[in-house]
């Protein structure tokens, strides 16, 4: 008797302790015991992976500021930064030769992850391009290779939004394309996550009008057509709903493959990611479909920051707000927030309750470098 109570009092003491992804009362995201604070890594205006000398020094550098995530760049241009079979057998391509010039075999992402292991970094692997087909080259080799794939505006045109073609993010062979693209990693490559952004799972709302798409849709609503308003509201929450079923689709599927991988997302603040790119994210993170959101709060005044980061937070769920992360601005072209700006961000996300952000991008963090490490290695 006496052992059972033992026994009893320390399993209770046990269930009282904070587990793995929790501390003090703080909740992190699935496989974290602290704060994200993470940048990401891109093959755009950047040359950080184009050399295994770079991809070594950028990481080490990381490192030095306090930064525990890397979000690499995996799917761009139409092209992977790993050697993908679903590529080479799709375009002929492995990889972008642009990485590997002389076909020696290199592979960045592996390379990202081997380097980032040294300092217990995380690697989320980051489909940039998503259902993005090509910028400015009317559909390029995707669309090439499969001209049904293209998205279609209301004139029956290829959906085109700020010089970036679209394939139709509603259309299944699509979905199963960058589906496939996404398991690829998860199962070849010791990720700790995956990441879509403002293009996955996303797509304009002027985009959606093929002919199947329209025939499902009066299927739904009583033989009724598609309005030719892009942003009618009852047009524009049929598409959302269709990508949030995407969305619910790549968790369960990366869960499947592995558990442990993290599902995250990257997505425009909202509610303008509906309207424009049909993205309701707080249904992907109130519902569970995510394991961690990073909306993009790129404001360049105190004022617009402050309260763009107070919206977002108020469509999650109390009991998710743990999983948001906002996604900071640090570089655009050649410009860059002043100091001063750049640190009250970071004190407003405290101030909210937020203890980490991601940073876009790598080659902004190095004029920042000491108030980063004043925030994150003290």
């Amino acid at each position: 008797m006496h052992k059972l109570v033992i026994m009893l009092l320390a399993l209770s003491f046990l269930a009282c302790q904070p587990g793995e992804n929790e501390k003090q009362g703080q909740k992190f995201v699935k496989g974290y015991n602290e704060p994200v604070k993470g940048v990401w890594l891109t093959n755009v205006a950047s040359d950080a992976l184009f050399s295994h000398e770079n991809v070594v020094n950028a990481v080490e550098n990381c490192h030095k500021m306090g930064i525990n995530t890397i979000f690499v760049v995996t799917w761009n241009k139409a092209m992977t930064m790993y050697r993908s079979s679903v590529m080479e057998n799709l375009t002929g391509y492995a990889i972008d030769p642009d990485l590997d010039p002389d076909n020696t075999g290199r592979d960045p992402l592996q390379e990202v992850i081997d380097e980032a292991a040294k300092y217990d970094i995380k690697v989320i692997a980051w489909f940039e391009f998503g259902f993005s087909s090509s910028h400015n080259q009317d559909g390029g080799i995707l669309l090439e290779k499969n001209p049904h794939w293209a998205s279609l505006d209301a004139q029956g045109e290829l959906t085109t939004k700020n010089q970036f073609e679209w394939m139709n993010a509603l259309d299944s062979e699509v979905q199963d394309f960058i589906l496939s693209l996404i398991l690829e990693v998860v199962n070849n490559y010791d990720v700790d996550g995956i990441q879509g952004d403002d293009r996955l799972p996303a797509m304009p709302s002027e985009g959606g009008y093929n002919t199947t798409v329209k025939e499902a849709f009066k299927k739904d609503n009583f033989g009724q057509a598609p309005p030719e308003y892009h942003k009618d509201y009852n047009w524009v929450q049929w598409r959302a709903e269709i990508l949030n079923d995407f969305m619910k689709r790549i968790y369960k599927e990366v869960k499947a493959a592995d558990a442990n991988c993290i599902v995250s997302m990257s997505p425009s603040v909202f509610p303008w990611s509906k309207e424009e790119y049909l993205q309701d994210w707080p249904t992907w993170v109130n519902f569970g479909y995510v394991d961690m959101i990073v909306p993009q709060v790129y404001r360049r005044d105190k004022e617009s920051y402050s309260q763009t980061l107070a919206s977002q937070l108020s469509y999650v769920l109390p009991e998710k707000k743990y999983q948001l992360y906002p996604g900071v601005l640090i570089r655009v072209g050649e410009e860059q927030p002043s100091p001063e700006f750049f640190r009250f961000m970071l004190e407003e996300n405290r101030r909210m309750g937020l203890e980490g952000e991601v940073h876009f991008f790598y080659e902004g963090l190095h004029k920042y470098e000491d108030i980063l490490k004043e925030f994150y290695t003290r």
